[in-house]
């Protein structure tokens, strides 16, 4: 199972992911309560073990201002939220960076075609809620024999159990390992790494 663990602004949240096994680590470069700048990314990711992929987080920014923001914050992952196409993996692959399509379950079917992008994110019909969803309800999009992560509403107690359900491959947590909105806590980042790996 791979397990990415978004949201991290402290050496201590990446430490503690990268302990118990972590895949991903994501840091937020678009407005929101977990925002970071590029150059906290750039001193953030002396703390990022090899082997961790780290990835820069972007809502609805055109493609090029993602790359360009990625460049200064010295990342080579890219994940793209927002109405897309597939103009948009094409420059993010031409600026050789790797992608994480987002989508949400409530989005037009051909958005969960494959454009090429290294992951597909698969987040519930109203992301940012923190609320469960009906996980199975992924297995109509036909995803086997795809890389694709399960996120929204995800947290220790509840990830092997969603993974599961949506035979996922991999899964993407954030608000489900914090103590307050942008504030993560270490053994809830953990044990979620823990439990989802544990997952069949």
């Amino acid at each position: 199972m791979f397990v990415k663990v978004c949201g991290l602004s402290t050496p201590e949240s990446i430490r503690s992911a990268a302990e118990a096994g972590a895949d991903a680590v994501g840091f937020v470069l678009t407005r929101s309560a977990r925002e970071v700048m590029p150059d906290q990314v750039r001193g953030l990711l002396s703390h990022v073990p090899p082997g961790l992929a780290a990835v820069g987080v972007f809502r609805h920014e055109p493609a090029a201002d993602a790359v360009k923001r990625a460049r200064e914050a010295g990342l080579t992952w890219i994940q793209l939220h927002g109405d897309r196409s597939p103009a948009d993996v094409r420059a993010v692959h031409d600026a050789g960076m790797k992608l994480i399509r987002a989508v949400t379950m409530g989005a037009d079917p051909e958005a969960f075609d494959h454009w090429g992008e290294e992951l597909l994110l698969i987040d519930a019909a109203v992301p940012g809620s923190g609320e469960a969803w009906d996980y199975g309800s992924v297995r109509a999009k036909a995803l086997a024999g795809r890389k694709w992560l399960l996120a929204g509403g995800l947290e220790p107690a509840n990830v092997a159990r969603a993974a599961a359900e949506a035979r996922a491959w991999g899964v993407d947590v954030s608000s489900g390992v914090e103590s307050a909105r942008g504030v993560k806590d270490l053994a809830k980042i953990t044990d979620f790494v823990l439990a989802a790996k544990s997952a069949e």
